[in-house]
């Protein structure tokens, strides 16, 4: 079987979705546990486009090993000088340069000719080939693009020294035929193809990310662009997880592989959850919580006899156990902490210390335990430590709320800054939230707004945890925060404090 490589762009084009953004520790979190999953390239950011997302490349760069580390550039004599000085210290360094080649952006975003569009293109390969052995060339919107003139394109930058040609379908408008065609047409028709690696690098726009990408693997192609969760653009990219069990699973079609472990899939996809702030939907393919669930009478009498009839994976493949350990207020913490470990977290003593007195006060509050609620304290405890690493910032203590129909709601709001405690009493907005809000905005004394707040629970069930995500506004920048609680105000309060503690951490 050939073996497809896997290109990972989850910390460049996945953070470019909105509200999606990381921070560097976050980032290096998240590249490290790309290279335990197997990753074969790791596109760790666009260097030219601000300070923090140069550094992010630099020490990306500096950090992982096993897995090639690559930067973003245009076909732009800067952006590949600050690509190359991002890498400089990367165990194996690729530059990434992209170009568009459809008649749209030639004559609208670039206005080229096509003659000056490969002179272009070919200009920056040979610049890019200066500082790095390994240079990827992008034909940015390639699938509208004339057939001939990207022919040539390819060809050119062959020439010039591209080890890797990648043909994106930048807008999602590809079916898996005409992709599968595009893939064998460069194969027939380019007479130096065989000197580097065919690549796709395909978004969903229709939804069809997942298939045109195999579409070309089974034409040809020999890597595969995508991300964690299938972030990114608009709506998003190839999702690596489906992708990498598509090829697993139908090894027969493709008769190709990848180098994933594909035991760490569902780790890295809630890592990448927690520190994006994007969570995966239940019913997603591979590492949704209902991947491997099944409620139907029918469905569990096939599974009881012989777990083939409706499963076509085996849930330990991608990391997921078949059930779920239930947790009580007698569990040790021996228990919790090889539970944690199973669910793909490891915890230092410090952080199970911490989860376990929470884990308590939890059970004292639930009739049951499971996975997930195990799930929301760790990651709760993931956002704490990073929002607030020298202990610094805002802490709920506890609140007083009187609300009726008709009548404003009065609270007094208690909050802990430092060794200090300081309350607010207050009355006003239109419900128990929007006067918890405002007594924060009182005592952080911060004129910041509410941009987006959901709330969804956990697990199932009357006694089930409340899980809050929100967006605040201040000055135009938009900062989240996260809070988990059986008491859905005091986990609003706490997803409030944890937006505004990273606001102060930036500032």
């Amino acid at each position: 079987m050939r073996t497809i490589k896997i290109f990972d762009t989850t910390l460049r084009d996945g953070e470019q979705s909105p509200g999606a953004s990381m921070n560097l520790s976050e980032k290096l979190e998240v590249a490290n546990a790309l290279a335990e999953l197997g990753v074969d390239v790791i596109e760790a950011g666009f260097a030219i486009v601000s300070p923090g997302d140069f550094e992010s490349v630099r020490e990306v760069a500096r950090t992982v090993k096993g897995s090639s580390v690559c930067s973003l550039a245009r076909c732009v004599t800067k952006d590949i000088d600050a690509a190359a000085d991002a890498l400089n210290d990367a165990e194996q360094p690729r530059i990434h340069v992209f170009l568009a080649t459809s008649p749209i952006h030639r004559e609208y975003k670039l206005r080229m000719t096509p003659e000056r569009n490969i002179e272009a293109a070919v200009e920056a390969v040979q610049y890019a080939r200066k500082f790095c052995n390994d240079v990827e060339f992008s034909a940015e919107d390639s699938t509208r693009t004339e057939i001939d003139h990207l022919c040539r394109v390819v060809e050119a930058v062959i020439d010039a020294g591209a080890t890797t040609v990648n043909i994106p379908d930048t807008v999602g408008y590809a079916t898996p035929n005409e992709m599968y065609q595009r893939i064998r047409d460069l194969l027939e028709r380019v007479p130096n193809i065989d000197r580097a690696v065919i690549s796709v690098h395909n978004h969903d726009d229709l939804g069809m990310a997942v298939a045109t990408s195999l579409a070309a693997v089974r034409a040809g192609a020999g890597q595969v662009e995508c991300t964690i969760n299938g972030l990114g653009e608009r709506a998003g990219n190839c999702s690596l997880e489906e992708v990498v069990m598509g090829l697993k699973t139908r090894s027969d079609v493709y008769n190709a592989g990848t180098r994933i472990v594909t035991q760490r899939l569902v780790p890295t996809s809630r890592l990448v959850a927690t520190v994006t702030g994007l969570k995966v939907p239940r019913n997603k393919a591979i590492v949704g919580q209902n991947a491997f669930a099944h409620e139907s009478g029918i469905h569990q009498d096939g599974m009881l006899k012989n777990p083939t009839t409706y499963e076509i994976m085996v849930p330990a493949d991608v990391g997921f156990q078949k059930t779920d350990l239930v947790l009580g207020k007698h569990s040790g913490r021996a228990a919790l902490a090889d539970r944690a470990k199973t669910l793909g977290y490891e915890l230092d003593p410090k952080q199970l210390v911490h989860i376990f007195e929470e884990f308590k006060k939890l059970a004292d509050r639930k009739k049951n335990i499971y996975d997930d609620d195990i799930r929301a304290l760790i990651e709760q405890q993931i956002h704490e430590k990073k929002d607030k690493p020298e202990e610094i910032g805002w802490s709920f203590v506890s609140y007083d709320l009187r609300c009726r129909t008709g009548k404003e709601p009065h609270v007094i709001l208690k909050l802990r800054y430092g060794n200090s405690e300081y309350a607010k009493e207050t009355s006003g907005g239109d419900g128990p939230i929007d006067a918890i809000f405002l007594a924060i905005r009182e005592l952080t004394e911060k004129d910041i707004s509410i941009k987006e707040y959901t709330v969804q629970s956990v697990t199932d069930g009357e006694d089930a945890q409340g899980e809050v995500a929100i967006l605040i506004n201040q000055s135009g920048e938009i900062f989240r925060g996260h809070g988990v609680s059986t008491d859905t105000i005091e986990a609003s309060t706490i997803a409030m404090l944890n937006a505004v503690n990273r606001m102060l951490q930036k500032q």
